[in-house]
């Protein structure tokens, strides 16, 4: 099984070699050379013996990540991986804890998180004037002020089922019930 073990490990190998990305080529240049040696992959995967279904696996399953998989090449500060992007994350959960105190997370987090996920992070990396945080498609602003609006009021409708499950339902139960047209 030697043999074919060294054979799938240096495919393996190769792909992490593209992926690491040491030329620093643009993210379509990487997509071409992991696509040609994926290729070869597919059309040698049979000389593997018993380690075909494992090669198998890897190329599925660098199929299933294969739309995500080189954004990170194109815009730079983009982690490259997940690990990366998870200590991304973790840091603005270590920092919203530390501003306001608490363990767990706010209910603005959920409500507001991803606006102020991005905030927290892009306001450390660099201050930006007034103009700057000007929306420059004010139709998109107003869509993602929307979906805040609906995220808000939702938590609220929550809070108010929590205090008084009896009230809230009968409220809702009575809207329900109300005739649509005069009789």
């Amino acid at each position: 099984m030697w043999p074919d073990i060294q054979t799938a490990f240096g495919w393996v190998h190769d792909v992490a070699k593209l992926l690491e990305n040491e030329d620093g080529v643009s993210g379509s240049e990487v997509r071409q050379r992991v696509e040609i040696l994926l290729a070869e992959i597919r059309d040698g995967q049979a000389t593997v013996g018993t380690l075909q279904p494992a090669v198998a696996h890897f190329l599925k399953v660098s199929a299933s990540y294969w739309p995500g998989l080189f954004h990170c090449y194109d815009i730079p500060g983009l982690p490259r991986t997940n690990n990366a992007l998870e200590q991304y994350f973790g840091s603005a959960r270590y920092h919203q804890r530390r501003a306001n105190g608490r363990i767990h997370a706010t209910a603005a987090t959920v409500v507001r998180g991803s606006v102020r996920v991005i905030a927290a992070t892009a306001t450390r990396l660099r201050l930006f004037g007034e103009y700057e945080l000007r929306h420059p498609n004010l139709e998109r602003w107003s869509d993602l002020r929307h979906s805040l609006e609906l995220r808000q009021e939702a938590r609220r409708q929550q809070g108010r089922f929590r205090k008084n499950p009896d009230a809230y339902l009968a409220a809702l139960e009575a809207r329900l019930l109300k005739p649509s047209l005069p009789s």
